[in-house]
């Protein structure tokens, strides 16, 4: 492992030194969760101190410790938009957070620039970071002498002489230069444990170098044995050090043993991904690899190592041929609640699994979903090259060639294989122009008429495709030089396209250029998108639900086949289902999942429809929601127990609490994701509750199942708060009056959690009730202070308790100076 990480995380601890001491006492105070380690914290404080929009000399002191919290806290995105600002966009300290976020991202290239132009000023505090970031950036981009060339300018500097001796020694180690590697290690003399530890950890590289893995081990396992004060990068490297060791001496099955037992004891560490993937490249040297450690934690909750060991688990299925398994892993993981772009490539993974099994659509659907996790640039030019590979493989040549075109001109490395494939496309769809254009100079295309037709066509339809400006130009040129060309219909219908997306939606002309594409002598691609297109258009307009409920079944009378049916039916079922017609919707859903059996969107289907039957008033319309819930547990996919607690409700509509107990229990004790559970809990306390009026013994079984859903401060704040707001309804059956009350003043008193967002339902319930307990036990000034606690929260239901309190004041001469 490279310790690039430490270089680019020690500037944050170093730049602790820059810290001002001009700042007045609350930004101050804003900003001391900084340095005690928890940003987050400060992030929120300096956030809330920026929206006061103080005077700029204070706003820019807020702005720079907002930056520096956000980069400490790993929102690199968050700081480029903070540092957006035109304020700021010159000011060196500026000018280094954008730096550090842009590193952050790991925009090597953007962020160079901005450290070499702050190492212009040597009077700059700044000066001596950024000379580091510049060598790390040179490292990060493979330019290992000119970072070297960097760190020496810091060798004599007192403050940065440790950093630039370790980080220019690594380089040594990295260019395979022992003697040098090996001089810088003995002539420094590091003062801080970090540093310490990292000359240890260099030095244990060193000996790996050297083929002394034996030596190494010994190193690497005395700092893992007493790691206080060794950074985070630091221990990793040290376990990447004893497994390199354990390949050295062809023995990974002891290499495996030291990386399964530090993810075991941390299943949510931050470098999982590179513990994942160095933990599976010893199970590919091994004989016979165990795959006990991955199945113990798909098995168990904990995220997200849960859904990386369901990644390796599935590769190491797939290399032993057992498929099956491997895509039901695949699958699992793709339905997780885990959405981070380091998952980016475990579905770029299971899309390319899925084109070796021949399911096209599905992996260019899994190839979207990878997209939304924002990779990358470079993991996200591998995701688009192969959608566009898969795309010429299910012979949508038309989008695969338009990727392959974009791929083409970009920056990736997959340029020259694009710009052959492109050219292979556009013989495909019978564009000898292109074809000529790629592999020519544009100005000496040839081809007859309709073929230089089709290529202004298709250059028109490729820039509105990626939202070009000159889309709307390109196409009306091609409808000027070509009036009689067979395909002018679809051009029309691309301008009515563009209209349609331009920001902001121009509708009328959207319909304008439909109605010219209807008079044109519509091709069967172009009336196919144009009545896909009047269904989002009419939907525009303010109380059109019926005209779009007939173009969609229109749409689907003429295009029964077309790729947008299923689209097209989803939409016509959700119109249905908002407009109550849970009869008709039920019948769209069902056909959706009738029609796409193997697709993911059947789940979905069929889930809907379920909700539809239980919405609707038929006759048996509870019996067919819970079968048709059934079979959405019966695939197994990721709504499988939210159908579960769907049959639960229903069962507690039929009157059957203990075939809902049942089915809840299930939920409780199966692998669901944590959301479902809650819920499952959840109605558990709700039938124990609506039990107690014939039992009041359930009023305390409500009350344990309602601490079971509390007791996690981690759980997400509504769902702990109704769980004690409907706790303390219990206690008030029991006629505990003061349980109740202590259990809805906790409510307003975790209100203001910092990890999460501010919950206001159940608060002012509990609010609202504590109040009328208050009132009824004749405690006025007690009842005030609740109602002046939830007229603060700012909230929905603000002014109710402001009315309150004034009346209680008036009432019982309550006012005071």
């Amino acid at each position: 492992m490279s310790l690039k990480k430490i270089g680019l995380s020690c500037l944050l601890g170093i730049l602790a030194q820059f810290a001002r001491a001009d700042i007045s006492a609350e930004i101050a105070e804003a900003s001391a969760p900084l340095t005690e380690g928890v940003p987050e914290v400060a992030i929120a404080r300096l956030q809330a101190l920026l929206n006061k929009n103080p005077p700029e000399t204070e706003w820019h002191v807020v702005a720079e410790k907002l930056a520096e919290a956000q980069v400490a806290a790993r929102q690199p995105e968050d700081t480029l938009v903070l540092l957006a600002d035109p304020r700021l966009r010159e000011l060196p300290w500026a000018k280094f957070w954008r730096a550090q976020a842009l590193a952050g991202l790991n925009r090597w290239a953007d962020a160079l620039p901005l450290y070499e132009e702050l190492t212009t000023d040597r009077a700059s505090p700044f000066y001596g970071a950024a000379v580091f970031g510049t060598a790390e950036m040179l490292r990060a981009l493979g330019k290992r002498q000119e970072a070297l060339r960097k760190l020496n300018l810091l060798l004599r500097d007192k403050e940065w002489a440790t950093r630039a001796q370790l980080r220019a020694a690594e380089l040594y180690i990295e260019m395979a230069d022992p003697p040098n590697a090996r001089r810088l290690l003995a002539e420094m003399r590091p003062t801080l444990v970090a540093e310490r530890k990292e000359r240890r950890v260099l030095r244990g590289r060193l000996e790996l170098i050297l083929q002394r893995p034996e030596r190494a081990i010994g190193m690497f396992q005395a700092l893992l044995k007493r790691p206080e004060g060794a950074p985070h990068a630091t221990l990793i490297a040290a376990l990447f050090g004893i497994a390199d060791a354990h390949l050295q001496l062809k023995t990974p099955e002891a290499g495996d043993d030291v990386i399964e037992q530090f993810i075991d004891r941390h299943p949510a560490d931050p470098d999982l991904p590179l513990l994942f993937e160095k933990l599976d490249s010893l199970y590919r040297a091994e004989h016979k690899p165990s795959r006990s450690e991955l199945e113990k934690w798909v098995r168990r909750p904990e995220q997200p190592r849960r859904t990386f060991a369901r990644w390796y688990l599935a590769r190491m299925e797939t290399r032993t041929g057992r498929r099956e398994r491997a895509q039901q892993l695949f699958s699992d993981l793709r339905g997780t609640s885990t959405k981070s772009p380091a998952i980016a490539p475990a579905l770029l993974e299971f899309a390319q699994f899925e084109v070796d099994d021949g399911h096209l659509d599905e992996a260019i659907t899994i190839l979207d979903e990878a997209r939304l996790l924002h990779p990358e640039p470079a993991l996200l030019a591998r995701i688009n090259f192969l959608s566009a590979n898969v795309n010429y493989l299910a012979k949508r040549f038309d989008t695969a060639t338009a990727v392959f075109e974009q791929i083409a001109h970009s920056n990736s490395s997959w340029t020259k294989v694009a710009l052959f494939n492109a050219s292979s496309g556009w013989l495909q769809v019978g564009n000898h122009a292109r074809f000529l254009a790629d592999y020519s100079e544009l100005e000496k295309q040839g081809g007859d008429e309709e073929a230089r037709a089709n290529l202004r066509l298709e250059e028109g339809l490729m820039q509105a495709a990626k939202s070009d400006r000159k889309a709307a130009a390109s196409l009306q040129q091609f409808i000027r030089d070509f009036p009689k060309n067979p395909r002018v219909s679809e051009a029309w219908v691309g301008l009515a396209e563009l209209a349609f997306h331009s920001s902001p939606p121009s509708f009328d002309e959207a319909r304008k250029d439909l109605a010219r594409a209807a008079e044109s002598r519509p091709t069967a691609a172009a009336a196919e998108r144009a009545d896909y297109l009047s269904i989002w258009v009419e939907e525009s307009e303010p109380g059109s639900e019926t005209k779009v409920i007939d173009l969609a079944k229109r749409f689907l009378e003429q295009h029964r086949f077309s790729a947008f049916a299923s689209e097209v039916r989803m939409k016509l079922a959700e119109l249905y289902y908002r407009h109550q017609d849970f009869a008709n919707a039920q019948t769209q859903f069902e056909i959706i999942a009738q029609q796409n059996p193997d697709d993911s969107l059947a789940e979905r289907a069929l889930f809907f429809a379920g909700e539809s039957a239980m919405s609707s008033m038929g006759e048996h319309s509870l019996d067919r929601a819970i079968d048709l819930f059934d079979q959405v547990v019966q695939r197994n996919g990721a709504l499988r127990w939210a159908a579960r607690n769907e049959q639960a409700v229903i069962e507690r509509k039929l009157g059957k609490p203990k075939d809902a107990l049942a089915l809840y229990d299930e939920v409780l004790k199966s692998d669901a994701d944590l959301s479902e559970k809650r819920e499952a809990l959840c109605g558990k306390g709700d039938i124990f509750f609506e039990a107690g009026a014939t039992d009041p013994n359930n009023y305390q079984r409500a009350i344990e199942t309602y601490d079971q859903l509390a007791s996690d401060e981690n759980e997400p704040i509504d769902w702990r708060n109704q769980a004690l707001f409907k706790k303390g309804l219990c206690l008030e059956k029991k006629s505990d009056r003061a349980g109740a009350l202590a259990t809805f003043y906790k409510i307003l008193e975790d209100e203001a959690r910092p990890d999460q967002q501010r919950e206001l339902f159940w608060y002012y319930k509990a609010g609202f009730n504590a109040g009328r307990l208050l009132e009824e036990d004749s405690k006025w000034e007690s009842a005030a202070a609740i109602y002046d606690k939830l007229a603060a929260a700012g909230g929905s239901r603000s002014e109710e308790a402001k009315a309150r309190l004034n009346s209680l004041r008036l009432e019982h001469f309550l006012w005071t100076d």
